[in-house]
């Protein structure tokens, strides 16, 4: 980046065990949720359909349809409320942008699977 010392500070709260994902993927993301005073994890799972930022800045958009309604969620993928994010399937698309899933539904939302060499 531009500034060293701001490199270096951030370098500290970067996380280490995070997987490789691109958009068209279907993740899990764990989030831990505080309801009073007890804390649990609750899953997400969805499709990413936009990855915005880099370094400590970096946020995935996720998008589900719960009920017939399409619900989209922003996460920053190194805050601390996130436990952890597990790669369901990895999506072939050639966007980096995948908007247009917000104006199809049913069948038309499916992403082809990506099948990777051994």
């Amino acid at each position: 980046m531009i500034n060293p010392v701001i490199d270096e500070l951030e370098k500290g709260y970067l996380k280490d065990s995070l997987p490789t994902f691109n958009a068209g993927d279907t993740v899990k993301v764990f989030v831990k949720i505080v309801e009073g005073n007890k804390e649990r994890i609750q899953a997400f799972e969805g499709t990413i359909i936009k990855i915005h930022g880099a370094g400590l800045n970096k946020t995935i958009t996720v998008r589900k349809v719960f009920q017939g309604v399409g619900v989209e969620r922003v996460f920053l993928i190194n805050s601390p409320r996130i436990d952890k994010i597990d790669v369901l399937r990895r999506g072939d698309v050639k966007r980096s942008k995948l908007y247009y899933l917000r104006e199809r539904s049913g069948k038309a939302t499916r992403i082809k699977e990506k099948i990777e060499k051994r």
